[in-house]
Protein backbone atom coordinates (compact mmCIF):
# COMPACT_ATOMS: atom_id res chain seq x y z
CA UNK A 1 0.00 0.00 0.00
CA UNK A 2 1.18 3.48 -0.86
CA UNK A 3 2.07 5.82 2.04
CA UNK A 4 0.23 8.62 0.28
CA UNK A 5 -2.97 6.63 0.34
CA UNK A 6 -2.54 5.92 4.07
CA UNK A 7 -2.07 9.62 4.82
CA UNK A 8 -5.11 10.61 2.78
CA UNK A 9 -7.22 8.00 4.54
CA UNK A 10 -6.14 9.31 7.95
CA UNK A 11 -6.84 12.91 6.94
CA UNK A 12 -10.29 12.01 5.62
CA UNK A 13 -11.18 10.33 8.93
CA UNK A 14 -10.35 13.49 10.87
CA UNK A 15 -13.15 15.97 11.17
CA UNK A 16 -13.81 19.12 13.19
CA UNK A 17 -16.55 19.89 15.66
CA UNK A 18 -19.97 20.69 14.32
CA UNK A 19 -21.68 23.98 15.08
CA UNK A 20 -24.20 22.20 17.33
CA UNK A 21 -21.42 20.62 19.40
CA UNK A 22 -19.72 24.00 19.84
CA UNK A 23 -23.01 25.64 20.88
CA UNK A 24 -23.66 22.92 23.48
CA UNK A 25 -20.21 23.43 24.98
CA UNK A 26 -20.70 27.22 25.06
CA UNK A 27 -24.07 26.84 26.82
CA UNK A 28 -22.52 24.53 29.43
CA UNK A 29 -19.68 27.00 30.05
CA UNK A 30 -22.21 29.84 30.35
CA UNK A 31 -24.27 27.91 32.91
CA UNK A 32 -21.18 27.12 34.98
CA UNK A 33 -20.11 30.78 34.89
CA UNK A 34 -23.58 31.87 36.00
CA UNK A 35 -23.34 29.57 39.02
CA UNK A 36 -19.75 30.41 39.99
CA UNK A 37 -19.59 34.18 39.32
CA UNK A 38 -21.90 35.36 42.14
CA UNK A 39 -19.91 33.39 44.71
CA UNK A 40 -16.64 34.72 43.34
CA UNK A 41 -17.79 38.37 43.46
CA UNK A 42 -18.98 37.89 47.04
CA UNK A 43 -15.41 36.94 47.99
CA UNK A 44 -14.08 40.06 46.26
CA UNK A 45 -16.37 42.23 48.42
CA UNK A 46 -15.17 40.58 51.63
CA UNK A 47 -11.58 41.05 50.49
CA UNK A 48 -12.11 44.77 50.03
CA UNK A 49 -13.60 45.04 53.52
CA UNK A 50 -10.59 43.22 54.97
CA UNK A 51 -8.24 45.52 53.06
CA UNK A 52 -10.06 48.59 54.42
CA UNK A 53 -9.75 47.27 58.00
CA UNK A 54 -6.03 46.64 57.52
CA UNK A 55 -5.46 50.11 56.05
CA UNK A 56 -7.35 51.75 58.92
CA UNK A 57 -5.16 49.88 61.41
CA UNK A 58 -1.98 50.95 59.60
CA UNK A 59 -3.15 54.56 59.44
CA UNK A 60 -3.98 54.31 63.15
CA UNK A 61 -0.43 53.21 63.90
CA UNK A 62 0.90 56.19 61.92
CA UNK A 63 -1.47 58.49 63.85
CA UNK A 64 -0.21 57.06 67.14
CA UNK A 65 3.40 57.75 66.11
CA UNK A 66 2.39 61.29 65.11
CA UNK A 67 0.78 61.79 68.54
CA UNK A 68 3.88 60.48 70.31
CA UNK A 69 6.08 62.97 68.46
CA UNK A 70 3.84 66.04 68.54
CA UNK A 71 1.87 65.45 71.74
CA UNK A 72 -1.57 65.24 70.09
CA UNK A 73 -3.41 63.77 67.11
CA UNK A 74 -3.96 65.92 64.02
CA UNK A 75 -7.12 68.00 64.14
CA UNK A 76 -10.02 67.33 61.81
CA UNK A 77 -9.02 70.34 59.71
CA UNK A 78 -5.41 69.06 59.41
CA UNK A 79 -6.75 65.63 58.54
CA UNK A 80 -4.71 62.61 57.55
CA UNK A 81 -2.52 64.82 55.33
CA UNK A 82 -0.69 65.78 58.55
CA UNK A 83 0.91 62.33 58.36
CA UNK A 84 2.63 63.32 55.13
CA UNK A 85 3.29 67.07 55.32
CA UNK A 86 4.36 69.11 58.31
CA UNK A 87 2.06 71.80 59.62
CA UNK A 88 5.04 73.77 61.00
CA UNK A 89 5.49 71.99 64.33
CA UNK A 90 9.12 71.49 65.39
CA UNK A 91 8.20 68.15 66.97
CA UNK A 92 6.90 66.74 63.65
CA UNK A 93 9.23 63.92 62.64
CA UNK A 94 7.49 62.61 59.53
CA UNK A 95 6.46 61.67 57.04
CA UNK A 96 4.70 58.92 58.94
CA UNK A 97 3.65 57.02 55.82
CA UNK A 98 6.13 55.55 53.34
CA UNK A 99 3.77 56.15 50.41
CA UNK A 100 1.02 58.61 49.56
CA UNK A 101 -2.15 58.66 51.62
CA UNK A 102 -4.21 55.65 50.46
CA UNK A 103 -7.80 55.76 49.29
CA UNK A 104 -10.20 53.13 50.56
CA UNK A 105 -10.65 50.03 48.35
CA UNK A 106 -13.66 51.67 46.68
CA UNK A 107 -11.62 54.71 45.60
CA UNK A 108 -12.90 57.16 48.22
CA UNK A 109 -10.86 58.97 50.91
CA UNK A 110 -10.95 57.73 54.49
CA UNK A 111 -12.97 59.93 56.83
CA UNK A 112 -11.14 61.35 59.86
CA UNK A 113 -12.38 63.29 62.88
CA UNK A 114 -10.36 64.44 65.88
CA UNK A 115 -11.35 64.59 68.60
CA UNK A 116 -13.60 61.66 67.85
CA UNK A 117 -16.81 60.60 69.47
CA UNK A 118 -15.39 57.10 70.13
CA UNK A 119 -11.89 58.04 71.28
CA UNK A 120 -9.03 60.42 70.49
CA UNK A 121 -9.90 60.13 66.81
CA UNK A 122 -12.46 58.41 64.60
CA UNK A 123 -11.43 57.06 61.23
CA UNK A 124 -13.79 55.24 58.92
CA UNK A 125 -14.82 54.32 55.40
CA UNK A 126 -18.45 54.35 54.32
CA UNK A 127 -17.95 51.19 52.24
CA UNK A 128 -18.97 50.54 48.67
CA UNK A 129 -22.04 52.80 48.64
CA UNK A 130 -20.19 55.81 50.11
CA UNK A 131 -23.07 56.48 52.51
CA UNK A 132 -23.37 56.04 56.26
CA UNK A 133 -24.73 52.67 57.40
CA UNK A 134 -25.41 49.70 55.21
CA UNK A 135 -24.99 45.94 55.13
CA UNK A 136 -22.69 43.59 53.31
CA UNK A 137 -20.16 45.38 51.12
CA UNK A 138 -21.87 48.71 51.88
CA UNK A 139 -21.18 48.31 55.63
CA UNK A 140 -19.09 51.06 57.24
CA UNK A 141 -15.55 50.08 58.25
CA UNK A 142 -14.59 51.94 61.45
CA UNK A 143 -11.50 52.31 63.65
CA UNK A 144 -13.26 51.88 66.98
CA UNK A 145 -14.60 48.33 66.52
Amino acid sequence: MDTRTDRRGILRNRRGFTLVELLVVMVIIGLLAALVAPRLFQKVGKGKQSAAKAQIELLGAALDQFALDTGDYPTTSEGLNALITSSGSDAWDGPYLKKALPMDPWGKPYQYQSPGSHGDYDMFSYGKDGMQGGDGEAKDIVSWE
